[in-house]
């Protein structure tokens, strides 16, 4: 068994593939096992692996199949994972030579099954690296109700202990984006014990051709069905007794900010106002008490969550359109 696993989806990101698998083969932290999956690339990336797979074969395994999405590549690389301890990397972003060797012994430190770090979000503009902000990792917390709050659902930030998702047959939504929603969130109730390290470890890179960068309506409404899976994760594992108020807040808070930002990128506006119209209609069928929970109580986000309209929501929408447009321009 190695220390850590680290799974690499990769669709066509010949552009970015050798910095980012650079920054793994690079890591202090010798004893690591590279998952690469490639998910059926059409440009130079299988290329790109089998060189680094011939050249690194006691660290790397290299897989090739059809494409499916990043939770059908994630999945898959599960299954090849020997690590003590299992971590993602995204193949147009990088590591910090250091990541793993801090979040390792950050877990290891604690008896963790779950670490996280902080990111910084850059893009490129003409070779040259701009730095668009640094991300804190999430309030420092030690029980576990906490990590459904200003969470960081993203996967390449975190490290989890095996056996808490191979033992439990955690995995990924296929076929939809915003899978990592579910994936973190399906995860919460197995977590114990929580490692941080505040350190920005990850490079996060935003470019045209990401998947959340191409907005469209069809991507912005597959948020539904992962929260569907959400809710069925709960009611299967019959986690709602102990979880329930904190996951129903986790997911109403979801789709009226984080998926609010999202649909403000779509460009139809009729497609805009669908969508917030399907939301509302969610909420209401899925969450209809939502407004008497005990988490919507303090702080103007709360309020907006609590007192949401078809007029808010829109106005709210307006708003993350007119940020977006005032930010220096990357996508």
């Amino acid at each position: 068994m190695t220390k850590v696993s680290v799974i690499v989806p990769v669709y066509n990101t010949e552009k970015y593939l050798k910095q980012c698998l650079d920054s793994l083969i690079s890591q202090t932290l010798e004893d690591i096992q590279i998952v690469i999956i490639n998910d059926g690339s059409t440009d130079s990336s299988a290329s790109i692996i089998q060189q680094y797979h011939d050249k690194y074969p006691e660290k790397i395994v290299a897989v090739t199949k059809e494409n499916g999405g990043q939770g059908t590549a994630r999945n898959l690389g599960l299954k090849y994972c020997t690590g003590e301890y299992i971590g993602f990397m995204d193949s147009d972003d990088y590591a910090r030579s250091d990541m793993y060797e801090k979040l390792y012994n950050a877990a290891k430190q604690n008896n963790a099954d779950y670490a996280a770090c902080a990111y910084t979000e850059f893009y490129t503009e003409n070779e040259q690296t701009k730095i668009i902000s640094e991300y804190k990792v999430a309030p420092p917390c030690k029980e576990t109700k906490r990590l459904y709050f200003d969470a960081e659902v993203a996967p390449w930030l975190h490290l989890y202990k095996r056996e808490i998702i191979i033992d439990n047959g955690a995995h990924f939504p296929e076929g939809v984006i915003h899978e990592d929603t579910a994936f973190y969130t399906n995860l919460i109730p197995y977590i114990k014990t929580i490692a941080q390290v505040e350190e920005p470890l990850v490079m996060h890179r935003k470019h045209k051709g990401s998947t959340v960068g191409t907005m469209t309506y069809e991507k912005a409404a597959q948020i539904f069905p992962v929260i569907d899976d959400i809710n069925g994760w709960y009611e299967c594992n019959g986690f709602n007794k102990e979880y329930g108020e904190e996951k129903d807040y986790f997911c109403v808070r979801i789709l009226l900010c984080s998926s609010v930002e999202r649909i403000a990128r779509v460009k139809g506006r009729a497609d805009r106002k669908k969508l917030i119209v399907e939301t509302l209609k969610y909420i209401k069928q899925n969450y209809p008490d939502y407004r008497k929970n005990k988490y919507l109580t303090k702080g103007l986000k709360n309020l907006y969550i609590k007192t949401a309209t078809k007029f808010s929501v829109k106005l709210m929408c307006g708003y993350c359109r007119m940020k977006g447009k005032r930010r220096q321009s990357y996508l």
